[in-house]
């Protein structure tokens, strides 16, 4: 008698789909939960940074706070850090959150303008 010929009939209600169902279940649940949340703030981060101008408070993602001087043509920013220095940062550098707190902070939202 050969022993590697015998296999377990699969048992319960769904016979052998019962693993197929809990992939399917796993799948779902990764993208409701990793997927789908870091989509929507790419969506949102890529809107905040196509609807900056000029005279924005920013926060860079290295902690760089200034103010936009000028935006220019290319992904690119003039921002002065204090009266009279400018230094240029691509846009894809600035803080989403950070530059939310500070503003929420100081009471002015980006898109209030003087």
């Amino acid at each position: 008698m050969n022993i590697f010929f015998l296999q377990a009939k699969p048992s319960g209600p769904l016979g052998g789909n019962e693993m197929l169902v809990v992939m399917g279940l796993m799948i779902v649940v990764f993208w409701l939960f990793f997927i789908r949340p870091q989509a929507k703030r790419a969506k949102n981060q890529k809107k905040f940074i196509s609807d900056l101008q000029k005279g924005d408070r920013i926060v860079t993602i290295a902690g760089i706070h200034g103010t936009i001087a000028k935006v220019n043509e290319d992904t690119t920013l003039n921002i002065e850090t204090s009266p009279g220095s400018y230094i240029r940062i691509e846009k894809s550098a600035i803080s989403m959150d950070w530059t939310a707190q500070v503003n929420k902070a100081a009471g002015t939202a980006p898109a209030d303008k003087k």
